[in-house]
């Protein structure tokens, strides 16, 4: 059975850097989770960062360049903490690969699972378009799909293709 990585905050769970959630109501995240598929994920508390938390953005670039040492994560009061968002990041591709994941379901605009935009390292509310976060970067260099809450149908269908292509023998 293919799973799927969620982040925990679409799941409800009280994890976001305001220490609220972000539930998404969606039939196909419902299903995956009555079939066990959903493996819930926040990249950030399994770096070790606390809820609450301060906002953070990445400063410089995006999340492949935070990965190649290029670029920062930092709190709106300026502490660093790209070691932690890039621990989680690990944390999370290990978590994935212990399961199987090839697909993964991310909160959008978010400096960990941004993954079509995440905002501009000036913490004025600008959006970046087109970059995504540490843990969306590090996830789709090793092969997992990775889509955003506005995508799960894009979501379900690569899931699908997938798991035929399991039953294939492929």
């Amino acid at each position: 059975m293919e799973r799927v990585l969620i982040s925990s905050c679409l799941l409800g769970l009280p994890v976001r850097y305001h220490g609220g959630g972000a539930k998404i109501e969606s039939e196909i995240v419902n299903r995956w989770i009555a079939e066990g598929r959903a493996v819930s994920v926040c990249p950030e508390v399994r770096g070790g960062l606390s809820v609450p938390r301060r906002p953070a953005e990445i400063i410089g670039a995006n999340g492949f360049a935070v990965l190649d040492g290029f670029a920062a994560v930092l709190e709106d009061g300026g502490s660093d903490i790209t070691r932690s968002m890039v621990a989680g990041a690990q944390e999370t591709l290990e978590l994935a690969q212990a399961f199987g994941v090839r697909v993964a379901v991310l909160k959008d605009g978010s400096p960990s699972c941004g993954r079509t935009y995440i905002h501009n390292g000036q913490f004025k509310g600008t959006k970046k378009r087109g970059e995504v976060g540490v843990t969306a970067a590090l996830l789709q260099r090793h092969g997992i799909a990775v889509f955003n809450e506005h995508q799960i149908a894009e979501a379900e269908k690569k899931l699908k293709s997938l798991s035929s292509l399991l039953r294939m023998g492929a």
